[in-house]
Order: structure tokens, then sequence, then C-alpha cells
């Protein structure tokens, strides 16, 4: 009896919560599927009254196609060479001990706590200088070098619980400090690659300060080019809703699909320590 009684008092925060962030979803998808003379304050939470409107879909997804390429363009190689400069990182920093690591950690990790707005400005500077401002490249430098901290933490606590013995005997055999990490240390790394993917490829996917800052009209993300799409007179929310379901589509069916693996990632011990 105590224990059903707990579980319901469990089950009851879960369910509230999980209603409450599923609620603009669906004001989201009811709008999206609106003709536009349906849109309206007081008729907001309820179904389409004319049918399903699809073609709201069709549009928003022809004025974001170009947008979702450069997204993707981006948000790729960014997640791939964090994560594995992040790995050489936590290895290094894990089993590797040098003089001064101890210091050279913490300063990694402080790139987590410098918040965007503050950087902005000699960011700017810096990609105009390298001749990277207002291209995708100039992005990609950018959530790689501000995705470096947590993934380098995530792989340096992931990598603190394998046996030294198991790199001793690797040692013994000859393999050097990269033999070690590419034939024993990367192989086993996978639940620490799942995390910090998924992870990297969620932030860069929804940035919007650094899109709208480093890139230009041609190179914009979908998150920037959402916020355009709105238009200056007349908004079609119909329409703009259905874009914003398009644009959180694919870090909606990560974690559907892969948010298992996130959590044996995590489990794993790779946000351990």
């Amino acid at each position: 009896m105590k224990r059903s009684r707990t579980r319901l008092l469990l089950y009851i925060p879960l369910v509230a919560m999980f209603i409450f962030y599923l609620v603009p979803l669906y004001v989201m998808l009811t709008t999206g599927f609106k003709s536009f003379e349906e849109i309206d304050l007081q008729t907001m939470w309820s179904l389409p009254q004319n049918g399903l409107h699809f073609d709201n879909f069709i549009e928003a997804f022809t004025k974001l196609a170009p947008y979702f390429k450069n997204s993707i363009l981006m948000v790729v190689p960014a997640a791939l060479i964090s994560s594995v400069l992040g790995s050489l990182n936590g290895y290094v920093l894990s089993k590797w001990k040098f003089k001064g690591a101890d210091v050279i950690f913490p300063l990694i990790l402080f790139g987590m706590f410098i918040p965007y707005q503050s950087i902005l400005i000699p960011l700017v500077q810096f990609m105009k200088e390298i001749n990277l401002y207002g291209g995708v490249s100039g992005l990609i430098l950018a959530h790689v070098i501000y995705g470096i901290p947590i993934t380098t933490l995530t792989f340096r606590n992931y990598y603190a619980t394998i046996p030294k013995e198991l790199l001793e005997a690797a040692r013994i055999d000859g393999a050097d400090i990269m033999g070690i990490f590419f034939k024993i240390m990367l192989p086993i790394s996978l639940p620490s690659f799942v995390v910090v993917l998924i992870w990297q490829f969620t932030s860069a996917w929804n940035d919007f300060i650094f899109a709208v800052v480093l890139t230009g009209s041609q190179s914009w993300p979908v998150t920037v080019a959402l916020n355009n799409m709105a238009g200056s007179q007349i908004i079609s929310w119909n329409v703009q809703m259905a874009g914003s379901f398009l644009a959180a589509l694919p870090t909606l069916l990560i974690y559907i699909f892969l948010g298992n693996y996130f959590l044996r990632g995590l489990m794993a011990g790779a946000l351990k320590g």
C-alpha cells in the first residue's frame, strides 16, 4: 500500500511536467494546421474547424529548405570536431597527467560559464581578421570552440573510470600514447560519444545568437531564417507555427530515437565525477 502511494506521488509531478512541456507543442501543431481565418487568441486552444491545412507545412518548408541545408552543414562538422577534440583532451587530462594539467583543466571548464553575449564583439572582430565572418565556416568554428569545455569534461570523467592497468598492459606491449587512444580508448568511448554528439547537435541546431551575429543572409541557419519569416506587416501565424515545428523536428527525432542511448551513456559514467 505504501509503495503504491509512493509511486502515485512520483507520477503526479511527472505527469504534470509532461503536460506542461507538451502545451507549447500542442498550440504549435493546432495553429499550424489551421487556416489563416481561424487564427485568433480566443480560439488558440481549439482544434482546427475547417480541416487540416497541410499546405501551411509545405509553404513553410519551401521557405526554410535552403536554411535547413545551412544548419546541417554547420551542425554535423561542429558536433563531430568538438567531440573528437574533447575526447583527445579528456584522454590526456585523465590518463597522461603532465605539469600544469590541474590548472589547464579548470581553465578549459571556465569556457562553459562565459556568456555568449560577453564575447560577441571580440568574436566578430576575430572572425573578420581570419576571413570567416559571414559564412557557415565561422559559425562552425564558434560552436567547436564553445563545445570543447563540455566535451572535455564528459570524456575526462568517462576515461577516469577506466583502470590504469589496461593502459599499462598496452604500454608493455609497445603501444604509444596515440596507439593506446585509437586502439583501446576510442573503441570503448561509444557511450560518451553518443552523449556529446547529441548534446552538441542540439546546442548548435538551436543556437540563435551566434548565428544571427556571425552569418550573412545567404548563410543563415534555420533558426535565424524562421525568425525572419514572420514578415513586417501581417504575420501568418499558421505558417510560422508550421515552420517552428519543422525547425524543432530534427532535435525531437534525435531524442525520440536516440534517447535510450543518451541515457545509457549517462549511466555508463559519461557525466560522473
